[in-house]
């Protein structure tokens, strides 16, 4: 439940629109609902801004959608992340509005989506980083910022980065995805005067070992306002990202 619900029901009940049995049914498993397998946190809405987001990886498909099915039925923005198609279309069953994004692997949906204000800039340092910055930018829409995203100005062609000076100056907050050695974040800090988050992700040849040479990277940037989240979780960058963003717009 969020905030906005939560006030419209107090006002729905002060003006005598509904009675007091609706009202306390209605917040009767507010702290969480247990389904056995999980518990959702129906509180997450009103203490941290933003509703429960399912992990579906190592879910069934059966699971997502029983967890979906009971988000979306207390009127909350659903976001799947690391799903599958067959995820999706189990959760397709339960609400045929949702949208898939193949690349980012994200389940969407939302009723009353939020007016997008602020910006956030997702910058990828190649192609096969994509999929990581497309899950951090999905994930900062949902949470109500305007993201933008520029693919493919990794160092190996630093000239191509230099183009969008202007839109690293006007972003409130800067996501970079890179893989191989992820020098692109330091270079980003070293442009922009707004935090820059790196994500290092799992993309490179043997020795970037799975992303952890980008993590330690980025960990060691010599550019101030550069923090960095955990490799491949283009979610957590988002989440932070629109975080940051919603304090710059005053929301």
């Amino acid at each position: 439940m969020q905030k906005k619900q939560l006030r419209s029901m107090l006002s729905e009940l002060v003006e005598g629109n509904i009675n007091i049995d609706y009202a306390v049914n209605k917040l009767s498993d507010l702290p969480f609902q247990d389904l056995g397998f999980a518990k959702i946190d129906h509180h997450r809405g009103l203490r941290c801004g933003q509703s429960e987001v399912i992990f579906c990886e190592g879910k069934t498909p059966e699971q997502v959608a029983a967890i979906a099915e009971v988000i979306l039925a207390k009127g909350d923005a659903l976001l799947g992340t690391r799903a599958s198609s067959e995820h999706y279309q189990a959760v397709r069953e339960k609400c045929a509005g949702a949208k898939y994004d193949e690349q980012a692997r994200c389940i969407v949906f939302q009723e009353d989506p939020p007016e997008l204000k602020g910006k956030v800039l997702v910058i990828t340092a190649g192609t096969g980083d994509i999929p990581v910055g497309a899950e951090a930018k999905i994930t900062a829409e949902v949470m109500g910022a305007k993201a933008e995203m520029i693919s493919d100005v990794g160092v190996a062609g630093l000239h191509r980065l230099l183009r969008y000076g202007e839109d690293i100056r006007n972003a409130n907050v800067i996501v970079v995805a890179a893989g191989m050695e992820g020098a692109l974040a330091s270079v980003v800090g070293g442009l922009a005067s707004k935090p820059v988050i790196g994500v290092p992700t799992s993309v490179g040849y043997g020795t970037s070992l799975n992303g952890f040479a980008p993590l330690l990277t980025m960990l060691n940037s010599c550019a101030a306002g550069v923090s960095v989240v955990n490799i491949d979780n283009g979610f957590g960058a988002g989440y932070i990202a629109a975080s940051i963003n919603s304090i710059a717009t005053g929301t």
